[in-house]
């Protein structure tokens, strides 16, 4: 199975949240396309113990596909995905066209999920179609609970940041998130090539006694004439 397309098998969660990542998103630089305010997309990235609560969401806009662009403030190995997606009947007004959209219980659930690992900025709809995910998910339809997918940790191993990609709607108008979080742990961050390498002089106080008494017999040695 290649890393890019892959149905994640849906789990129920576990009762700790000690590998919860929610610590190391970098939640004020979170944002999204397709909302009518981008940096309303750090409303889905809650604390553990607010994963079910409905009161804060998004919704997308002109239609059912939404981008959620996650920074992440050290490296990290993701180990599976929660998702608490759809499942509401609401009606609301596109802002654009004016018309109201309503959806029924369920159907702004998103069906597809499309995963971009380690972008520095966010993948807009144009590069989605032309780049390969690291991940592509079938989401669960009906699940009114927070959902866990677990990820193949080969694929995830060193992550700074994830574009999320819903699409695919059941009701092919509005997809709604209510919350995203991640399984996983930290990993050593990455030296900076560029970094200079200190190396103490020799005739420092910590230097040892052979590095001194070799810069000293060098500073005596003469040229031949």
């Amino acid at each position: 199975m290649s890393d890019s397309t892959a149905n994640s098998t849906a789990s129920d969660i576990g009762g700790s949240d000690l590998s919860n990542l929610y610590s190391v998103i970098n939640r004020d630089s979170v944002y999204g396309l397709n909302l009518s305010v981008p940096e309303d997309a750090k409303a889905i990235i809650k604390p553990w113990d607010q994963r079910e609560d409905t009161s804060q969401f998004i919704d997308s806009g002109v239609d059912d596909q939404v981008i959620i662009h996650i920074p992440f403030s050290q490296n990290v190995r993701i180990r599976s995905m929660i998702l608490k997606i759809g499942g509401q009947s609401f009606a609301r007004v596109n802002l654009c066209s004016m018309d109201i959209v309503s959806a029924g219980r369920g159907e702004s659930t998103p069906r597809r999920l499309r995963i971009y690992a380690n972008h520095p900025t966010i993948v807009d709809f144009a590069e989605a179609e032309e780049t390969k995910p690291q991940l592509e998910l079938s989401l669960l339809e009906g699940e009114v609970s927070a959902t866990e997918y677990p990820l193949r940790v080969a694929a995830f191993a060193s992550i700074n940041t994830l574009s999320l990609f819903f699409s695919h709607a059941v009701g092919d108008e509005v997809s709604r998130v209510y919350y995203v979080g991640f399984k996983g742990d930290t990993t050593s961050p990455r030296k900076d090539g560029t970094q200079k390498l200190e190396i103490p002089a020799a005739n420092a106080p910590d230097a040892s006694l052979v590095d001194r008494v070799s810069e000293k017999s060098g500073s005596q040695q003469t040229t031949a004439r």
